[in-house]
Parts: structure tokens; C-alpha cells; sequence
């Protein structure tokens, strides 16, 4: 079809034509030579203040003989022009595609990105039993080069699922150019593209607040709970000032990691939660702050200053200041931020795929969703001041709350093993616990112990970096499950198999409690034992653009994430971030499980 034009009719919107078209359609003759007479029956629309409809049979006799130019031959050719090429002459890649529930019906959001970039696109969208005429929202990102498009689909199948797999044509008009394509977009069930923007807040807040309770955040629980308790018996004030201030310190983490996030994004680079875990610098410097308040928290190290910095910085500094509560609020959403509860996937995949304004917005709700129980006490605070004063129970718990924050920096240092090997990993431990014990014995050792302990730190923070081995697969340790490899999975799906695919990292919480409390069950381990089921693990534990790329793909910037592929369901069934026995049996059901099992 030549470009057509989008226009309102009496408050609806259509596509067409004006004045006149020309529909090219290429014929190869199988008898070149000899004559040949054609017939064509037309029914056609014609409107202006009202439609009409017509009906033209037409006719074409071209004579033996060679060849020759008609008069049409401008007219033809003035219309030729008008039609789509593809989308890889025209340097355009489709890097994601997929179909989201909406209020309206379904919707299909695209990522589009060209060599040259977008001026004012337009998208057409094709296939059988929609038809679309409402204007797509576009967004464009790095300079124009980046386009994302969520287009409605006005279908006789409102059902999105019933649309997934389904091959739709794409046609781009962009002011000159104008290109097609084919996609077969799966279902983007975590993407929230369907929704509102608002609705998208709503979810984004109430995932926040579920983060509170994820395995993910525990470690964050100790600082928390020592937050709480040293309030006991504080005037109601006091203790409203110190929650807010921990609210405000999460809702500062969150806008740094949202400002980081639209930084990255504006750069081209590939933005995903819990990517930071990946970096070494960034897991031995938290080491290093976990072993420093976890020392601070046995009462064995103390910032000690003379002169008129003493007091400030004391201030700061202080558990029950507002500076120190701000700086732990801080702290518990950075160590949150590998998490994926329920909701935030959600949240962050509708977030990540739109532009600034969205990112900032939805990183805003999950920060509010985080600080709720602070903000909660901070408006009832006289729910606080019920807690026990202070006495010899405190001074225990601080001890065990300490063991807490040394049990976080281990795990982490586990991680880093996984991240850089074990050489460099070692080294940066040995540095590690000779900053632990410069800061136990440094009322002993003197003034000197603070100096050499940063010395500790930075050497540990830069050794990983500089010693860290060249990324390479991590051998699975399950022999059951095979490394990820997207491209056979089609193959596999054809020869009728179900194929399992789970991506997961050792910095991943939730999905070590998804392993063991599910994938790990006995009569969930039966099953997928079957010679009809393959299971496939992605380890994104350490930087992997393939496995960012294929996350993208659903429309997921975090993990945990599960898909299942079958013969019932090529295109993958995604599974919730938090799996249930239930959840994954109907989806080996719902993707052909069931069936082979059935034939064997």
C-alpha cells in the first residue's frame, strides 16, 4: 500500500487517501510475449462531508509484443515511490516488540532504532482482524535515534493473548521515509503497557511497599529495627524529624539511582535493576561500609574529632540524628535495589521503556512505597515512643544486629567471588578483614588506625578492579539445567519439548528463595526431570549483554524472571518474579507439558 494519511472525520479517526491513489501491483507474466487481458473487480469509499460507497470492474488488454512505457507510466511510477521498503534498507532494527493488555484493548509497543535518527514517526499497524487508525504515542530518545511507540490495536480480539504470535505488519512514515516490517510480538506481562501512567504509580508504590518484606531486604531489616529502638521513649518530635529524615534518605537514593538511570539511558547504554551488583568497585565498597557499621554497632569504633568539626560531625554521623537517619535510609535502598517483588518488575519495565519524565516519576512511587512505614511513624509517632527504653537488652541486640551486617558483607563477598574469581576476590577479603580489625583494636593502636584503615578500604575497593579475570560462563553446579542459549530454543520447541528458562544471579535474593522453595521442590523436580522438559539457567551474575538483551526483549530490567516455551506457547509464558508450585505447573501445562506427558 502506498503511504496513506491519517485524518478526523466528524470526531473519528481513519486512514486513506486524498484526490487520487495508485495502487502498483507487480505481475510476472508466465508466458513473456504472448497477450495478456486482465480483470479486476474494485469496491472502494469515497467521503467528504458523507461516505459512498462504489464498486468499479476494471479491465486490462496488453497485446503480444515487446514492451513498451504506457502514459500511466509517471503516474505509476510517482506512486512506486510512495510504497514501504524495509526496515534494513532504510537502517532500521526492531530491538524489542510485544503486546500489553490495556483498558481499551490490547496495545503493541515497539522499540525502534535507526541509523539515522526519527524526525516525527508515524506508525501503521497490519494483521489479521485489527484495524488501527488511532495515532500512536512516540517517544524519542538518544538524539532521535531511539523510538518508542505504543500503538493501540483496535481488534476484533480483545483478548491480548489471543494476538500474541500472531504476525502484524509495521509500516513506519517518517516525513520521506517510509519502511515496513513483520514482527510477531509476544506478551509483555510485566511491562504495565496496557496501563495508565497513573495506574503505573499506584503499582509502583504498592510494590515499594512490598519491598519491606522481600528476602532481598533483610539485611536491611538490623539497620532498621536499631533505627526503631533507639527512639524508645523520645519526645514525639524528635522522633518525627529522625523517621522523615529516613524517609527523605531512601527518597534521595531512589532519585540518584533514577537520575543514573536516564543518564545511561540518554548515553545508549543498557540500564537494568541490580545491575550495580555486577561491579566490583560497588560491592567491595559496600563490604566496606557494612564491616564499618557493623564495628560501630559492637561499640568497638567511634569517629573521634578535636576542634570545631567534633560536634558536626558526630551530628552527622549519629544513629539518632537526623543526619545519620538520613544516611541509613540511604543505605537500606541501595542494599535494596537487587530486588525484583512483586509489582516492581512491573513498574520499572514500564518505567525503563519510557522517557525521563516516567523514569523519574515511577523511581518517586517506588521511594514513597519504601519510606512508607517510616512516614507512617513519622505521622503517629507516638506508636514509636511505646517502645522500651534503652538498658542492657539493647547492647545484646546490637551485637546480634552487628553478626547481621557481617552475615550481609560475607554474602556479598560471595558474590564478588562470583563477579572477579577467586584471586582477586581473596585479596580484597584479606584487605577486608584487616580494615575490620584496624577499626576493633583502633582505640588501642591510636590515632594512626583510622588512616591505615581507609588505606585498607581504597586498596580493596581498587584490587578487584584491577585484578578481576576476564568474564567467562560459570559452570552450573545443577546437572540437570543447560546454559542459556536463545537460539535453540525454537528448534527444541518444534521437536515438541518444553523448555524452561531461568534467570537468576548469585546477588539475586529472591531468586535463591525461588530455587530452593520451588524449582527445588521434590514433586517440581520430578516433573521437570521429564525427557520432554529442558531447563535452561541464564546466570547474571556477572555482565552479560545477551542475557540484558533477551530480558529487554519481555520487557524486563530486573530479575528474578521465568519463561516457559512449548508447542502450545512458542512465543514463552512469563511467570511471576516470586514463583509458585502452582503458577509453574500451569504454565508446563498451559505450554505443552501435560500433553507429551500424556503420549509418553
Amino acid at each position: 500500500w502506498p503511504q496513506p494519511l491519517r485524518f478526523n472525520v466528524l470526531g473519528l479517526t481513519t486512514i486513506g487517501y486524498t484526490d487520487e491513489v495508485v495502487f502498483p501491483i507487480a505481475l510476472m507474466l508466465k508466458e513473456p510475449g504472448k497477450p495478456v487481458s486482465l480483470r479486476v473487480k474494485v469496491n472502494y469509499l469515497t467521503c467528504d462531508d458523507v461516505c459512498i460507497p462504489y464498486s468499479a470492474t476494471l479491465a486490462l488488454d496488453l497485446p503480444s509484443g515487446p514492451s513498451a512505457a504506457g502514459n500511466e507510466a509517471p503516474l505509476i511510477a510517482k506512486f512506486v515511490d510512495r510504497l514501504p521498503s524495509d526496515f534494513a534498507r532504510e537502517g532500521i532494527t526492531v530491538e524489542r516488540s510485544g503486546i500489553s493488555p490495556g483498558d481499551k484493548g490490547p496495545v503493541l509497543e515497539l522499540v525502534l532504532r535507526s541509523i539515522t535518527p526519527f524526525a516525527k514517526p508515524d506508525l501503521f499497524v497490519e494483521g489479521d482482524g485489527v484495524v488501527v487508525a488511532d495515532a500512536p504515542i512516540v517517544s524519542l530518545e538518544e538524539g532521535g535515534r531511539v523510538a518508542r511507540i505504543v500503538s493501540p490495536l483496535g481488534t476484533e480480539k480483545p483478548d491480548a493473548e489471543l494476538l500474541v504470535g500472531k504476525k502484524l505488519a509495521v509500516t513506519l512514515v517518517d516525513g520521506p521515509r517510509i519502511a515496513q516490517s513483520v514482527v510477531e510480538p509476544p506478551l509483555l506481562s510485566g511491562s504495565a503497557g496496557g496501563f495508565g501512567l497513573l495506574a503505573v504509580l499506584g503499582i509502583a508504590l504498592l510494590g515499594g511497599l512490598i519491598l519491606n518484606l522481600m528476602p532481598c531486604v533483610l539485611p536491611v531489616l538490623s539497620i532498621k529495627l536499631l533505627s526503631l529502638v533507639g527512639q524508645g521513649g523520645r519526645a514525639p518530635k524528635a522522633v518525627r524529624l529522625s523517621f522523615l529524615a529516613t524517609a527523605a534518605g531512601i527518597v534521595a537514593a531512589f532519585a540518584v539511582l533514577a537520575a543514573a538511570a536516564i543518564g545511561l539511558r540518554q548515553a545508549g547504554i543498557a540500564v537494568a535493576q541490580g545491575i550495580q551488583f555486577q561491579q566490583p568497585i560497588f560491592l567491595v565498597a559496600m563490604m566496606a561500609i557494612l564491616i564499618a557499621f557493623a564495628v560501630n554497632m559492637a561499640g568497638r569504633f567511634e569517629i573521634v574529632l578535636t576542634g570545631r568539626w567534633q560536634n558536626a560531625v558526630a551530628n552527622i554521623g549519629a544513629h539518632d540524628s537526623c543526619g545519620g537517619a538520613f544516611l541509613t535510609g540511604a543505605f537500606a535502598a541501595l542494599l535494596a535495589t537487587p530486588c525484583s517483588a512483586p509489582y516492581v518488575g512491573t513498574a520499572l519495565g514500564f518505567a525503563l521503556s519510557r522517557g525521563p519524565v516516567e523514569i523519574g516519576l515511577i523511581f518517586l512511587a517506588l521511594a514513597l512505597g519504601l519510606a512508607l512505614p517510616y512516614l507512617l511513624v513519622a505521622a503517629f509517632p507516638k506508636l514509636e515512643t511505646k517502645m522500651p527504653r534503652p538498658g542492657l537488652w539493647m547492647i545484646v541486640l546490637r551485637q546480634i544486629l552487628a553478626l547481621s551486617l557481617i552475615g550481609t558483607a560475607i554474602w556479598l563477598g560471595l558474590v564478588l567471588y562470583a563477579v572477579v574469581g577467586g584471586t582477586a576476590a581473596t585479596i580484597a577479603a584479606v584487605l577486608l578483614v584487616a580494615l575490620a580489625a584496624l577499626l576493633w583494636f583502633g582505640r588501642d593502636i591510636g590515632r594512626v588506625a583510622i588512616p591505615v584503615a581507609l588505606l585498607a578500604a581504597l586498596a580493596a575497593i581498587v584490587a578487584p578492579a584491577v585484578l578481576a579475570r576476564p568474564p567467562q560462563a560459570k559452570p552450573l553446579s545443577d546437572t540437570a539445567w543447560r546454559n542459556f542459549e536463545e537460539t535453540s530454543i525454537a528448534s527444541l520447541v518444534a521437536d515438541g519439548k518444553v523448555v524452561l528458562v531461568d534467570v537468576t544471579a548469585d546477588w539475586c535474593l529472591t531468586c535463591q528463595v525461588n530455587k530452593r522453595l520451588v524449582l527445588d521442590d521434590k514433586t517440581v523436580a520430578a516433573r521437570l526431570s521429564g525427557s520432554d522438559v529442558v531447563l535452561m539457567r541464564a546466570d547474571w551474575t556477572r555482565p552479560s549483554d545477551v542475557i540484558t538483551a533477551y530480558l529487554k526483549r519481555f520487557g524486563r530490567y530486573g530479575i528474578p524472571f521465568n519463561v516457559v516455551y512449548g508447542p502450545a506457547a512458542p512465543q514463552g509464558i512469563v511467570l511471576p518474579e516470586l514463583l509458585s508450585v502452582e503458577a509453574l505447573n500451569q504454565a508446563l501445562d498451559r505450554a505443552g507439558a501435560k500433553k507429551a506427558a500424556a503420549q509418553r
